[in-house]
């Protein structure tokens, strides 16, 4: 999987095409000038999400109504791709080689896998971020995956609207029980599928961590389900049914759903530590990273090839000597772009790299 072209017209404050690089591609230039635009736009490409913004029509330049990323994809020596996205206000047009396609069928076209700031929640934030991280590496190895978790999230939508309506009418508890019966049957399925494929996904990840990439540091990870010590997690859904009869009253006193996979989390330790709790940042970046890679190291073991990894200010997050560990990990694997805002980035990593300077959103090969 190689990303060959990008062009990107009225994306926030882009214009122009890049011919990228098959290794390491560099995009250097001064704070605001748009170089983490760049990585924002592959990004959607790859997912049809940004990573800086939930509110998609943020990203059209201002006074303009479209913004368009186009991309071709190399899928194989024979088989070229032409990826588009299109954002009109709060609307996303998708294309695989000029022709609209869905959601659904767009998704796995291109994946990237992003470190930034931001995704450093994952090892010192809440539990959502976590789950999201496990949800968005299934996608990429099943996007079918992708139905599922939209199901799940419209039935817990429609299950907590019924719960604050039937606590606000007064009505009778069997009345309750009735209406909620089919769709909790919809989540004992939905949330069985999600908690089989977050507790696969964990062990494959288990397995692939690089052990000796920063040194003697170890990382280990555990699917940690809300219903642990309530039963027989083997048989998730009898306990799932089970809980959710026990639990009735408490998810009509808190007038939402208590029970499901929305509740889990990702125990991660590092050094044998909790790392949201006693990591240093510098290990929660380094734990982070590992994370990733490990990600990186299972897509490839499932689809035989690798996805883009996206590096945004790279040099802020980690030491020199760190990042030519990593970069000389990544040589030969993965399709990498970087962004600094240092020259020193540039004559220290770049020697065979292709090297765009960005300026005013324009990024021209150095």
């Amino acid at each position: 999987m190689q990303l060959e072209t990008l062009e990107v017209n009225d994306f926030r404050n882009l214009r122009g095409r890049i011919d990228c690089g098959k290794g390491l591609d560099i995009l250097v230039g001064e704070n605001g000038q748009g170089k983490t635009n760049w990585l924002e736009a592959i990004y959607l490409l790859a997912t049809t999400k940004s990573f800086k913004t939930s509110k998609i029509n943020e990203v059209v330049r201002f006074g303009q109504d479209l913004a368009t990323v186009m991309g071709a994809v190399r899928a194989s020596a024979e088989i070229v791709r032409d990826l588009g996205v299109g954002i009109q206000g709060n609307s996303k047009i998708l294309t695989i080689n000029g022709k609209k396609e869905t959601t659904g069928n767009y998704v796995g076209q291109l994946h990237a896998v992003l470190f930034n700031s931001d995704g450093l929640e994952i090892a010192r934030g809440l539990p959502d971020a976590r789950r999201r991280f496990l949800d968005s590496g299934i996608v990429a190895i099943h996007p079918p995956y992708l139905q599922t978790i939209s199901d799940y999230q419209r039935v817990i939508r429609q299950k907590n609207s019924l719960l604050q309506s039937a606590t606000a009418e007064s009505l009778p508890l069997e009345k309750i029980e009735e209406l909620l019966l089919p769709w909790n049957e919809q989540l004992i399925s939905l949330a069985a599928r999600i908690h089989r494929s977050r507790v696969r996904f964990v062990e494959r990840l288990n397995g692939a961590f690089e052990k000796d990439l920063f040194g003697r540091e170890e990382i280990a990870i555990r699917y940690a389900s809300a219903l642990e010590g309530k039963g027989d997690l083997s048989d998730y859904e009898s306990l799932i049914c089970e809980r959710l009869k026990i639990r009735l009253h408490a998810e009509l006193i808190a007038g939402h759903a208590l029970i499901g996979p929305h509740r889990d989390d990702l125990e991660i330790t590092f050094n044998g530590h909790d790392l949201r709790r006693f990591g240093s940042a510098g290990q929660q970046r380094s734990a982070l990273l590992l994370l990733l890679i490990a990600n990186l190291t299972v897509f490839h073991s499932q689809r035989g090839e690798y996805p883009l990894f996206l590096l945004d200010d790279l040099d802020a997050e980690l030491d020199y000597p760190r990042i030519g560990r990593l970069l000389e990990f990544l040589d030969g694997k993965t399709q990498t772009f970087v962004t600094t805002s240092k020259e020193s980035f540039v004559q220290k990593f770049g020697q065979n790299a292709r090297i765009f300077h960005v300026e005013n959103g324009t990024a021209k090969i150095a």
